[in-house]
Protein backbone atom coordinates (compact mmCIF):
# COMPACT_ATOMS: atom_id res chain seq x y z
CA UNK A 1 0.00 0.00 0.00
CA UNK A 2 1.31 3.44 -0.91
CA UNK A 3 2.21 5.76 1.97
CA UNK A 4 1.61 9.54 1.63
CA UNK A 5 4.75 11.68 1.85
CA UNK A 6 4.88 14.48 4.40
CA UNK A 7 5.34 16.89 1.46
CA UNK A 8 5.90 16.81 -2.32
CA UNK A 9 9.24 15.18 -3.22
CA UNK A 10 10.59 15.28 -6.77
CA UNK A 11 13.73 13.99 -8.48
CA UNK A 12 14.75 15.97 -11.54
CA UNK A 13 15.03 12.74 -13.53
CA UNK A 14 11.32 12.10 -13.06
CA UNK A 15 10.53 15.31 -14.89
CA UNK A 16 13.19 15.03 -17.56
CA UNK A 17 11.49 11.99 -19.10
CA UNK A 18 8.28 14.00 -19.42
CA UNK A 19 10.13 16.92 -20.96
CA UNK A 20 11.88 14.86 -23.63
CA UNK A 21 8.89 12.67 -24.42
CA UNK A 22 10.13 9.35 -23.05
CA UNK A 23 7.13 9.39 -20.69
CA UNK A 24 3.83 11.16 -21.04
CA UNK A 25 1.83 10.21 -17.95
CA UNK A 26 1.91 13.24 -15.65
CA UNK A 27 -0.06 11.23 -13.11
CA UNK A 28 2.89 8.92 -12.60
CA UNK A 29 5.22 11.80 -11.75
CA UNK A 30 2.59 13.37 -9.51
CA UNK A 31 1.97 10.07 -7.70
CA UNK A 32 5.67 9.48 -7.04
CA UNK A 33 5.97 13.04 -5.74
CA UNK A 34 3.21 12.50 -3.18
CA UNK A 35 3.51 8.82 -2.24
CA UNK A 36 6.22 6.31 -1.33
CA UNK A 37 6.47 2.60 -0.53
CA UNK A 38 4.24 1.69 -3.47
CA UNK A 39 4.62 -1.48 -5.54
CA UNK A 40 7.16 -1.05 -8.34
CA UNK A 41 6.37 -2.14 -11.88
CA UNK A 42 7.94 -5.57 -12.53
CA UNK A 43 10.49 -6.02 -15.29
CA UNK A 44 7.96 -8.03 -17.28
CA UNK A 45 5.66 -5.00 -17.48
CA UNK A 46 3.48 -5.00 -20.65
CA UNK A 47 3.55 -1.39 -21.86
CA UNK A 48 1.01 -1.95 -24.66
CA UNK A 49 -1.55 -3.48 -22.30
CA UNK A 50 -0.97 -0.69 -19.81
CA UNK A 51 -1.71 1.93 -22.45
CA UNK A 52 -4.95 0.21 -23.41
CA UNK A 53 -6.11 0.19 -19.79
CA UNK A 54 -4.79 3.66 -18.95
CA UNK A 55 -8.17 5.37 -18.53
CA UNK A 56 -9.56 2.65 -16.29
CA UNK A 57 -6.40 2.69 -14.20
CA UNK A 58 -6.59 6.45 -13.74
CA UNK A 59 -10.22 6.16 -12.71
CA UNK A 60 -9.30 3.64 -10.01
CA UNK A 61 -6.49 5.87 -8.75
CA UNK A 62 -8.75 8.91 -8.75
CA UNK A 63 -11.49 7.15 -6.78
CA UNK A 64 -8.98 6.00 -4.19
CA UNK A 65 -7.48 9.48 -3.82
CA UNK A 66 -10.88 11.12 -3.50
CA UNK A 67 -11.91 8.55 -0.91
CA UNK A 68 -8.91 9.66 1.16
CA UNK A 69 -9.93 13.31 0.88
CA UNK A 70 -7.66 14.40 -1.97
CA UNK A 71 -8.90 16.92 -4.57
CA UNK A 72 -8.25 15.60 -8.07
CA UNK A 73 -8.59 17.86 -11.11
CA UNK A 74 -8.15 17.69 -14.88
CA UNK A 75 -5.69 19.41 -17.19
CA UNK A 76 -5.88 20.30 -20.88
CA UNK A 77 -2.62 18.98 -22.34
CA UNK A 78 -3.09 19.34 -26.09
CA UNK A 79 -5.20 20.93 -28.78
CA UNK A 80 -5.78 20.92 -32.51
CA UNK A 81 -7.10 24.16 -34.00
CA UNK A 82 -8.67 23.83 -37.45
CA UNK A 83 -8.82 27.59 -38.14
CA UNK A 84 -7.48 30.68 -36.41
CA UNK A 85 -9.73 33.56 -37.43
CA UNK A 86 -9.53 37.07 -36.00
CA UNK A 87 -10.20 36.95 -32.28
CA UNK A 88 -8.99 33.36 -31.91
CA UNK A 89 -7.78 32.64 -28.38
CA UNK A 90 -5.84 29.42 -28.94
CA UNK A 91 -2.41 31.00 -29.33
CA UNK A 92 -2.76 33.25 -26.28
CA UNK A 93 -4.07 30.32 -24.22
CA UNK A 94 -1.09 28.21 -25.25
CA UNK A 95 1.24 30.96 -24.01
CA UNK A 96 -0.72 31.32 -20.78
CA UNK A 97 -0.73 27.57 -20.14
CA UNK A 98 2.61 26.21 -21.43
CA UNK A 99 1.73 22.61 -20.47
CA UNK A 100 -0.93 22.74 -23.23
CA UNK A 101 0.63 22.23 -26.65
CA UNK A 102 -1.06 22.96 -29.98
CA UNK A 103 -0.43 20.19 -32.51
CA UNK A 104 -0.70 20.32 -36.32
CA UNK A 105 -3.12 17.39 -36.63
CA UNK A 106 -5.90 15.75 -34.65
CA UNK A 107 -3.87 12.55 -34.44
CA UNK A 108 -0.85 14.38 -33.01
CA UNK A 109 -3.01 16.13 -30.42
CA UNK A 110 -4.51 12.84 -29.24
CA UNK A 111 -1.24 10.92 -29.15
CA UNK A 112 0.98 13.83 -28.04
CA UNK A 113 3.15 13.05 -31.03
CA UNK A 114 3.52 9.34 -30.16
CA UNK A 115 2.01 6.21 -31.68
CA UNK A 116 -0.42 5.64 -28.79
CA UNK A 117 -3.50 7.42 -27.48
CA UNK A 118 -2.15 9.64 -24.71
CA UNK A 119 -5.22 11.50 -23.42
CA UNK A 120 -8.09 10.39 -21.21
CA UNK A 121 -10.86 12.53 -22.69
CA UNK A 122 -11.57 14.49 -25.86
CA UNK A 123 -13.52 17.71 -26.27
CA UNK A 124 -14.72 18.22 -29.86
CA UNK A 125 -15.79 21.81 -30.60
CA UNK A 126 -16.37 22.02 -34.33
CA UNK A 127 -17.77 25.50 -34.91
CA UNK A 128 -14.90 27.96 -34.50
CA UNK A 129 -13.80 29.32 -37.83
CA UNK A 130 -15.24 30.40 -41.16
CA UNK A 131 -17.22 27.64 -42.86
CA UNK A 132 -19.64 27.79 -45.82
CA UNK A 133 -23.42 27.54 -45.83
CA UNK A 134 -25.37 25.21 -48.12
CA UNK A 135 -28.49 26.21 -50.07
CA UNK A 136 -30.66 25.39 -47.04
CA UNK A 137 -28.77 27.86 -44.87
CA UNK A 138 -27.03 25.17 -42.82
CA UNK A 139 -23.54 26.04 -41.61
CA UNK A 140 -21.26 23.17 -42.66
CA UNK A 141 -19.32 22.82 -39.43
CA UNK A 142 -16.83 19.93 -39.59
CA UNK A 143 -17.97 18.04 -36.50
CA UNK A 144 -18.33 14.78 -38.41
CA UNK A 145 -15.00 15.19 -40.18
CA UNK A 146 -13.18 15.83 -36.89
CA UNK A 147 -15.00 12.92 -35.24
CA UNK A 148 -13.83 10.60 -38.03
CA UNK A 149 -10.23 11.64 -37.38
CA UNK A 150 -10.67 10.90 -33.68
CA UNK A 151 -12.09 7.47 -34.45
CA UNK A 152 -9.20 6.80 -36.82
CA UNK A 153 -6.79 7.26 -33.91
CA UNK A 154 -8.94 4.94 -31.78
CA UNK A 155 -8.82 2.23 -34.43
CA UNK A 156 -5.11 2.66 -35.13
CA UNK A 157 -4.07 2.54 -31.48
CA UNK A 158 -6.66 0.01 -30.32
CA UNK A 159 -7.57 2.37 -27.49
CA UNK A 160 -10.55 4.64 -26.84
CA UNK A 161 -11.54 7.30 -24.34
CA UNK A 162 -14.66 9.42 -23.64
CA UNK A 163 -15.62 12.03 -26.25
CA UNK A 164 -17.79 15.12 -25.83
CA UNK A 165 -19.16 16.83 -28.95
CA UNK A 166 -20.28 20.41 -28.42
CA UNK A 167 -23.88 21.06 -29.57
CA UNK A 168 -25.58 18.98 -32.30
CA UNK A 169 -23.79 16.06 -33.89
CA UNK A 170 -23.93 17.12 -37.53
CA UNK A 171 -25.94 19.04 -40.12
CA UNK A 172 -26.27 15.74 -42.02
CA UNK A 173 -28.52 13.06 -40.48
CA UNK A 174 -26.62 10.08 -41.92
CA UNK A 175 -23.41 11.46 -40.45
CA UNK A 176 -25.00 12.16 -37.08
CA UNK A 177 -26.36 8.61 -36.94
CA UNK A 178 -22.98 7.21 -37.96
CA UNK A 179 -21.30 9.10 -35.11
CA UNK A 180 -23.74 7.62 -32.63
CA UNK A 181 -23.50 4.11 -34.10
CA UNK A 182 -19.70 4.25 -34.02
CA UNK A 183 -19.67 5.13 -30.32
CA UNK A 184 -21.96 2.17 -29.67
CA UNK A 185 -19.88 -0.18 -31.81
CA UNK A 186 -16.57 0.81 -30.20
CA UNK A 187 -18.09 1.13 -26.72
CA UNK A 188 -16.67 4.49 -25.69
CA UNK A 189 -18.53 7.07 -23.62
CA UNK A 190 -20.06 9.66 -25.93
CA UNK A 191 -21.95 12.78 -24.97
CA UNK A 192 -23.05 15.91 -26.83
CA UNK A 193 -25.46 18.78 -26.63
CA UNK A 194 -26.37 22.23 -25.40
CA UNK A 195 -25.70 23.98 -22.10
CA UNK A 196 -29.44 24.54 -21.63
CA UNK A 197 -30.37 21.10 -20.18
CA UNK A 198 -27.70 21.34 -17.48
CA UNK A 199 -27.75 25.05 -16.64
CA UNK A 200 -29.49 26.80 -13.75
CA UNK A 201 -33.29 26.85 -13.61
CA UNK A 202 -35.67 29.41 -12.24
CA UNK A 203 -37.49 28.03 -10.35
CA UNK A 204 -35.19 25.10 -9.52
CA UNK A 205 -37.58 22.32 -10.41
CA UNK A 206 -37.43 19.23 -12.56
CA UNK A 207 -40.09 17.52 -14.58
CA UNK A 208 -41.55 14.74 -12.41
CA UNK A 209 -39.98 11.45 -13.44
CA UNK A 210 -42.57 9.10 -14.88
CA UNK A 211 -45.35 11.70 -15.11
CA UNK A 212 -47.90 11.58 -17.94
CA UNK A 213 -47.32 14.45 -20.37
CA UNK A 214 -49.76 15.65 -23.04
CA UNK A 215 -48.12 18.80 -24.50
CA UNK A 216 -44.84 20.71 -24.19
CA UNK A 217 -43.52 24.06 -25.42
CA UNK A 218 -40.36 26.11 -25.34
CA UNK A 219 -40.38 29.84 -26.10
CA UNK A 220 -36.89 31.08 -26.90
CA UNK A 221 -34.99 33.19 -29.38
CA UNK A 222 -32.24 33.04 -31.98
CA UNK A 223 -31.85 31.69 -35.49
CA UNK A 224 -32.66 28.59 -37.48
CA UNK A 225 -29.92 25.94 -37.58
CA UNK A 226 -28.40 27.51 -34.49
CA UNK A 227 -30.48 28.49 -31.47
CA UNK A 228 -33.36 26.26 -32.54
CA UNK A 229 -31.11 23.43 -31.36
CA UNK A 230 -30.90 24.94 -27.86
CA UNK A 231 -34.69 25.31 -27.64
CA UNK A 232 -35.19 21.72 -28.81
CA UNK A 233 -32.69 20.47 -26.22
CA UNK A 234 -34.63 22.44 -23.59
CA UNK A 235 -37.79 20.56 -24.52
CA UNK A 236 -36.14 17.17 -24.85
CA UNK A 237 -34.34 17.15 -21.49
CA UNK A 238 -37.79 17.53 -19.90
CA UNK A 239 -40.08 15.36 -22.02
CA UNK A 240 -37.67 12.40 -22.04
CA UNK A 241 -38.54 12.00 -18.35
CA UNK A 242 -42.22 11.24 -19.09
CA UNK A 243 -43.92 7.92 -18.46
CA UNK A 244 -42.53 5.33 -20.86
CA UNK A 245 -39.50 7.44 -21.76
CA UNK A 246 -38.73 8.84 -25.19
CA UNK A 247 -40.39 7.06 -28.13
CA UNK A 248 -38.98 9.01 -31.10
CA UNK A 249 -40.65 11.50 -33.45
CA UNK A 250 -42.90 10.61 -36.42
CA UNK A 251 -43.37 14.00 -38.13
CA UNK A 252 -42.53 17.70 -38.00
CA UNK A 253 -44.20 20.80 -39.40
CA UNK A 254 -42.86 24.37 -39.35
CA UNK A 255 -44.44 27.82 -39.26
CA UNK A 256 -42.89 31.17 -40.08
CA UNK A 257 -44.16 34.73 -40.55
CA UNK A 258 -47.85 35.02 -41.38
CA UNK A 259 -48.28 31.25 -41.23
CA UNK A 260 -47.02 31.36 -37.65
CA UNK A 261 -49.50 34.05 -36.60
CA UNK A 262 -52.38 32.15 -38.20
CA UNK A 263 -51.40 28.98 -36.33
CA UNK A 264 -50.94 30.88 -33.08
CA UNK A 265 -54.34 32.55 -33.36
CA UNK A 266 -56.04 29.24 -34.18
CA UNK A 267 -54.65 27.56 -31.05
CA UNK A 268 -52.51 25.02 -32.88
CA UNK A 269 -50.34 25.13 -29.77
CA UNK A 270 -51.88 25.88 -26.40
CA UNK A 271 -52.11 29.55 -25.54
CA UNK A 272 -51.93 28.92 -21.79
CA UNK A 273 -48.65 27.02 -22.15
CA UNK A 274 -47.27 29.80 -24.35
CA UNK A 275 -48.19 32.38 -21.72
CA UNK A 276 -46.88 30.22 -18.87
CA UNK A 277 -43.53 30.05 -20.65
CA UNK A 278 -43.48 33.83 -21.26
CA UNK A 279 -44.22 34.44 -17.58
CA UNK A 280 -40.90 32.76 -16.72
CA UNK A 281 -38.88 35.10 -18.93
CA UNK A 282 -36.52 37.66 -17.38
CA UNK A 283 -36.11 39.51 -20.66
CA UNK A 284 -39.69 40.03 -21.85
CA UNK A 285 -39.75 43.20 -23.95
CA UNK A 286 -42.27 45.79 -22.66
CA UNK A 287 -45.20 45.96 -25.04
CA UNK A 288 -46.01 49.59 -24.26
CA UNK A 289 -43.56 52.46 -23.62
CA UNK A 290 -43.42 53.44 -19.96
CA UNK A 291 -44.97 50.16 -18.72
CA UNK A 292 -42.83 47.26 -17.58
CA UNK A 293 -45.37 44.59 -16.77
CA UNK A 294 -48.34 44.46 -19.18
CA UNK A 295 -48.63 41.09 -20.91
CA UNK A 296 -48.47 41.58 -24.70
CA UNK A 297 -51.58 41.16 -26.79
CA UNK A 298 -51.54 39.38 -30.16
CA UNK A 299 -51.33 42.73 -31.96
CA UNK A 300 -48.43 43.79 -29.76
CA UNK A 301 -46.66 40.49 -30.38
CA UNK A 302 -46.96 41.01 -34.13
CA UNK A 303 -45.42 44.46 -33.71
CA UNK A 304 -42.54 43.23 -31.53
CA UNK A 305 -41.65 40.02 -33.39
CA UNK A 306 -40.85 40.45 -37.08
CA UNK A 307 -40.21 36.83 -38.09
CA UNK A 308 -41.43 34.24 -35.57
CA UNK A 309 -40.65 30.56 -36.17
CA UNK A 310 -42.23 27.42 -34.73
CA UNK A 311 -41.42 23.74 -35.07
CA UNK A 312 -44.26 21.45 -34.06
CA UNK A 313 -43.71 17.71 -33.97
CA UNK A 314 -45.44 14.58 -32.75
CA UNK A 315 -43.75 11.81 -30.82
CA UNK A 316 -44.70 8.18 -31.44
CA UNK A 317 -46.67 8.05 -28.18
CA UNK A 318 -48.86 10.99 -29.26
CA UNK A 319 -47.10 13.77 -27.33
CA UNK A 320 -46.94 17.06 -29.26
CA UNK A 321 -44.06 19.43 -28.65
CA UNK A 322 -43.66 22.94 -30.05
CA UNK A 323 -40.47 24.97 -30.26
CA UNK A 324 -41.06 28.71 -30.72
CA UNK A 325 -38.46 31.38 -31.55
CA UNK A 326 -39.62 34.93 -30.75
CA UNK A 327 -36.82 37.33 -31.60
CA UNK A 328 -37.64 40.80 -30.35
CA UNK A 329 -39.81 39.50 -27.51
CA UNK A 330 -37.46 37.41 -25.32
CA UNK A 331 -33.75 36.66 -25.00
CA UNK A 332 -33.96 33.51 -22.91
CA UNK A 333 -35.38 29.97 -23.03
CA UNK A 334 -38.59 29.15 -21.19
CA UNK A 335 -40.33 25.79 -20.90
CA UNK A 336 -43.94 24.91 -20.17
CA UNK A 337 -45.84 21.63 -20.23
CA UNK A 338 -49.17 20.08 -19.40
CA UNK A 339 -49.03 17.23 -16.91
CA UNK A 340 -51.99 14.90 -16.48
CA UNK A 341 -53.71 15.47 -13.16
CA UNK A 342 -52.19 18.92 -12.66
CA UNK A 343 -54.49 21.96 -12.98
CA UNK A 344 -51.82 24.54 -13.79
CA UNK A 345 -49.01 24.31 -16.35
CA UNK A 346 -45.58 23.13 -15.29
CA UNK A 347 -43.07 25.84 -16.24
CA UNK A 348 -39.52 27.00 -15.62
CA UNK A 349 -36.74 29.03 -17.22
CA UNK A 350 -33.39 27.59 -18.25
CA UNK A 351 -31.31 30.40 -16.84
CA UNK A 352 -28.20 30.97 -18.91
CA UNK A 353 -25.86 33.66 -17.49
CA UNK A 354 -24.90 35.37 -20.74
CA UNK A 355 -24.17 39.07 -21.34
CA UNK A 356 -25.57 41.56 -21.98
CA UNK A 357 -29.22 40.73 -21.31
CA UNK A 358 -28.96 38.72 -18.08
CA UNK A 359 -25.55 39.23 -16.51
CA UNK A 360 -22.16 40.87 -16.91
CA UNK A 361 -20.40 37.54 -16.34
CA UNK A 362 -20.43 34.89 -19.07
CA UNK A 363 -20.78 31.71 -17.03
CA UNK A 364 -23.03 29.66 -19.27
CA UNK A 365 -20.52 26.90 -20.09
CA UNK A 366 -19.50 25.94 -16.56
CA UNK A 367 -22.47 23.63 -15.81
CA UNK A 368 -21.86 21.75 -19.06
CA UNK A 369 -18.12 21.47 -18.42
CA UNK A 370 -18.95 19.98 -15.02
CA UNK A 371 -20.81 17.15 -16.75
CA UNK A 372 -18.02 16.73 -19.29
CA UNK A 373 -15.45 16.44 -16.51
CA UNK A 374 -17.54 13.82 -14.74
CA UNK A 375 -17.63 11.75 -17.91
CA UNK A 376 -13.88 12.07 -18.42
CA UNK A 377 -13.20 11.01 -14.83
CA UNK A 378 -15.68 8.14 -14.61
CA UNK A 379 -15.77 6.94 -18.21
CA UNK A 380 -19.59 7.17 -18.14
CA UNK A 381 -21.91 9.75 -19.74
CA UNK A 382 -23.99 11.75 -17.24
CA UNK A 383 -26.97 11.95 -19.61
CA UNK A 384 -27.97 9.94 -22.71
CA UNK A 385 -26.38 10.92 -26.02
CA UNK A 386 -29.60 9.68 -27.65
CA UNK A 387 -31.12 13.02 -26.57
CA UNK A 388 -28.75 14.94 -28.82
CA UNK A 389 -29.02 12.41 -31.62
CA UNK A 390 -32.76 13.09 -31.66
CA UNK A 391 -32.47 16.88 -31.38
CA UNK A 392 -29.86 16.88 -34.15
CA UNK A 393 -32.39 15.14 -36.36
CA UNK A 394 -35.12 17.58 -35.33
CA UNK A 395 -32.99 20.58 -36.31
CA UNK A 396 -32.32 18.99 -39.70
CA UNK A 397 -36.04 18.24 -40.19
CA UNK A 398 -36.95 21.81 -39.23
CA UNK A 399 -34.47 23.27 -41.70
CA UNK A 400 -35.75 20.93 -44.43
CA UNK A 401 -39.37 21.87 -43.75
CA UNK A 402 -38.68 25.60 -43.90
CA UNK A 403 -36.61 25.13 -47.05
CA UNK A 404 -39.56 23.32 -48.66
CA UNK A 405 -42.07 26.12 -47.90
CA UNK A 406 -43.07 24.75 -44.50
CA UNK A 407 -44.34 21.34 -45.61
CA UNK A 408 -44.82 18.52 -43.14
CA UNK A 409 -41.74 16.31 -42.95
CA UNK A 410 -42.28 12.66 -42.13
CA UNK A 411 -39.47 11.41 -39.89
CA UNK A 412 -39.46 7.60 -39.76
CA UNK A 413 -35.69 7.75 -39.23
CA UNK A 414 -36.16 9.64 -35.94
CA UNK A 415 -37.29 6.46 -34.17
CA UNK A 416 -34.79 7.06 -31.37
CA UNK A 417 -36.32 5.54 -28.26
CA UNK A 418 -34.52 5.70 -24.94
CA UNK A 419 -35.03 5.98 -21.20
CA UNK A 420 -33.60 8.98 -19.37
CA UNK A 421 -31.86 8.57 -16.04
CA UNK A 422 -33.95 9.48 -13.03
CA UNK A 423 -31.17 11.64 -11.56
CA UNK A 424 -31.32 15.05 -13.18
CA UNK A 425 -28.17 16.91 -14.21
CA UNK A 426 -29.25 20.54 -14.09
CA UNK A 427 -27.10 22.96 -12.06
CA UNK A 428 -28.42 23.60 -8.55
CA UNK A 429 -27.43 26.51 -6.33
Amino acid sequence: MATPRSGPYIWVTWLSKLLVGDAYCEWAAWFKAHYTEYARVPSSFNLAAWQVDHTAMLTTVREGLEASGADVSLEVVSAYVDQTPEGDLSQSRAKEFPHMKIYPTVADALTLGTDQLAVDGILLIGEHGTYPNNDKGQKLYPRYELFKQIVSVFRTTGTTCPVFNDKHLSWNWDWAKEMYDTSQEMNFAFMAGSSLPVTYRNPQIDFPYGATLTEAQCVGYGGVDSYDFHALETIQCMVERRQGGETGVQWMETYRGDTFWDAHASGLWSRDLFEAALCRSHTLTPARPGFNNPFPTIDELVHLVESPVAYQYEHHDGLRSTMILMNGLVQDFNFAARIKGRDTPFSTQMYLPMPPARTTLANFFSPLVNNVEQMFLTGKATYPVERTLLTSGLVIAGVDSLHQDQVRIETPHLNTAYQATEDSTFWRT
